[in-house]
């Protein structure tokens, strides 16, 4: 009898759990079966895009907090006017190897060669339909500290928008490396010269450079993080 008792005990649960697994086959594959905590599937929360419905015809998207700055970032002190101030108190932090060269090239030929042109001589692709830009070449912008420049990426100048949304501060100081090498390649010193196997003209009012890329251009390596 206790046999006979025991071997019921263990068929009735395997027949439920046999019963069980047969009804959750279906040949409705594309429709979900009985659902346990279905709160964890579909969240209640509302979508960014969508309209908040305790405020109507509002995003449910909402600003953050003032104050609010994102992580790893450091606000701007410098005003527009205060140019001066940020030429006196900004240092590249980068130094000037083939990496850093090559992606300054990489953000020079993403945002300001549409202006300034490939060169940075102000022949850009633009220009025929709207007024010429400063050269990067020139006399006044080559004596320009590296900070006047990245001052002048940030908060913009005269004609020429800011770029703080779109390069990113270390892209900023990388594309100033760039620029200068491309001063230095339009007016080379007798020792880049001498380097290069090339004797001065003596013959003419100024040296020029050989034709040809900037010198440890393009020899870098993608920009880390993203966007001068």
């Amino acid at each position: 009898m206790f046999r006979a008792t025991a071997r019921w005990s263990l068929s009735v649960p395997a027949v439920v759990v046999a019963l069980a697994l047969v009804a959750g086959c279906s040949h409705r594959k594309s429709e979900p079966a009985l659902e346990y905590m279905p709160n964890m599937a579909y969240s209640p929360a509302v979508k960014a895009q969508n309209e908040d419905p305790l405020r109507p015809g509002m995003s449910a998207m909402r600003p953050p907090v003032p104050g609010t700055v994102p992580r790893g970032f450091t606000p701007y002190r410098y005003g527009v006017e205060d140019s001066l101030a940020a030429q006196r108190d900004l240092v590249n932090p980068l130094p000037r190897t083939a990496d850093v060269l090559g992606r300054g090239e990489r953000v020079f030929m993403t945002y300001c060669v549409v202006c300034h042109g490939p060169k940075g001589d102000g022949q850009g692709y633009i220009v025929p339909k709207f007024p010429m830009p400063p050269s990067l070449l020139s006399q006044k912008v080559s004596g320009w500290p590296d900070g006047r420049i990245y001052h002048v990426i940030t908060r913009g100048q005269n004609l020429m928008p800011n770029y703080a949304s779109q390069i990113q501060p270390e892209d900023r100081w990388a594309v100033i490396h760039y620029v200068r090498a491309l001063e230095r390649a339009a007016n080379p010193l007798p020792q880049d010269l001498a380097a290069a196997g090339i004797k001065p003209d003596t013959t003419a009012g100024e040296t020029k450079a050989p034709a040809g890329p900037v010198p440890g251009a393009g020899e870098g390596k993608a920009p880390v993080g993203g966007k001068p």
